[in-house]
């Protein structure tokens, strides 16, 4: 190991797991009274009511691309080991091949998430492009057929923060979506509970412009597998409000929009010259509009809670409040434990790698109210929100 202490990943996570199951929320957060500012903003903690997403426990801990804190992203090694861990959703990014088929990749640049590089067959693959306005070289799923696609071996994106996520380089290959349908339905007869699932869009203009849309070929795989209904177990996600659009006259599976830095603006946006930016969407007027054809919202955690200009947390915006009056869900985005992604005033020691105090800033996004959290560490979330119950 060459950076920070040793860590012993499995055990932790046991740990984490046998944790969440002695507070019950592994099958869903015992109710209690919540905080005070969770009361505000009427979403009070526990197990949710009604059908469908309504169901879900509040705050809903949702995997980011898996376990992806202790397993490579995006692999159903990931997928697994966070139903393992508890996790209440499970999030898929969606990619195209050349040939059509969806994958589940977070970019369609597999330069540092797949073994490409050491095939030989494929070095005249990589090229430059432009994507969304950001140029990338490396090599791209739109120029592999699904058939090439599956020689290649997943591993870990971030492997001088996440060495022991190492270990499983090369154990597992890119899962289509349509594979990631059946597992679901697999583990969710063996589980004996519905699977969720949490789906991107990823770069949806970009793929449309190249003939290669998303939307429709993710809403035949959602009626195929019969989660194309309004309580179905599916959220759909995307950074572009006009995807979603897309989608909410397809299917009526409930829908996200991602909302990133306040001062940016989404790409569709970009392109159809709207000069709105977040910071217009997450005003009143911007949540009624999204409220109109949406059921929730995913910003950044910073657009929660930001930070000044050291990097410490500085004081709660109205948005959980905003949002809950058009009676939009918040699932912001993203909790990891490492130093490197947490808030200044929550890191311990001088090692990037290293974990701070995941816990105590946990703590002070869910009292804001909001409705669940993606985190790459799903146990460590599950146990933040038992905390909060207990409390």
């Amino acid at each position: 190991m060459t950076q920070g202490a040793p860590r012993t990943p499995a055990r932790r996570t046991l740990l984490g797991a046998a944790g969440a199951a002695a507070f019950g929320v592994t099958a869903g957060l015992a109710a209690g009274p919540g905080t005070a500012q969770a009361a505000e903003t009427g979403r009070p903690h526990g197990q949710g009511h009604g059908r469908g997403y309504r169901s879900l426990p509040v705050p809903t801990v949702i995997a980011h691309r898996g376990a992806s804190g202790y397993r490579p992203e995006h692999t159903l090694g990931s997928y697994a080991h966070a139903l393992d861990l508890g996790a209440h959703v499970i999030e898929q990014d969606l990619v195209p091949t050349k040939d059509g088929h969806l994958v589940c990749r977070h970019e369609n640049d597999i330069t540092g998430t797949t073994d490409v590089a050491d095939h030989p067959e494929f070095a005249s693959r990589r090229t430059t492009k432009s994507v969304d306005g950001v140029s990338y070289t490396g090599w791209f799923t739109e120029d592999f057929t699904l058939a090439e696609l599956k020689t290649l071996r997943a591993k870990e994106r971030i492997p001088g923060t996440r060495q022991e996520n190492t270990l499983y380089d090369g154990r597992w290959t890119v899962p289509t979506f349509e594979e990631v349908l059946r597992w679901a339905d697999e583990e969710g007869r063996r589980r004996g509970r519905e699977i969720w699932l949490h789906v991107e869009t990823k770069h949806p203009s970009y793929f449309r412009s190249i003939g290669l849309g998303l939307e429709e070929r993710l809403a035949r795989l959602l009626r195929r597998y019969g989660r194309h209904r309004a309580h179905s177990a599916v959220f759909l996600q995307s950074f572009e409000p006009s995807s979603i659009q897309r989608l909410s006259k397809l299917v009526d599976s409930p829908l996200v929009v991602l909302l990133s830095g306040a001062a940016t603006r989404p790409w569709d946006f970009v392109e159809a010259g709207d000069p709105r930016t977040v910071a217009d969407l997450v005003a009143p007027a911007g949540l009624r509009w999204i409220a109109s054809y949406a059921q929730g919202i995913g910003p950044t955690l910073d657009l929660v809670i930001p930070k000044d200009a050291t990097g410490r947390l500085g004081t709660p915006t109205t948005l959980v409040r905003d949002a809950h009056a058009e009676g939009l869900i918040l699932h912001p985005y993203t909790h990891r434990n490492e130093n490197a992604f947490l808030p200044a005033d929550f890191r311990r020691g001088t090692d990037p790698a290293a974990y701070g105090d995941a816990f105590g800033a946990l703590r002070r996004y869910l009292e804001t109210g909001i409705d669940g959290v993606f985190s790459d560490n799903p146990d460590t979330a599950l146990l933040a929100a038992a905390d909060l119950d207990a409390r």
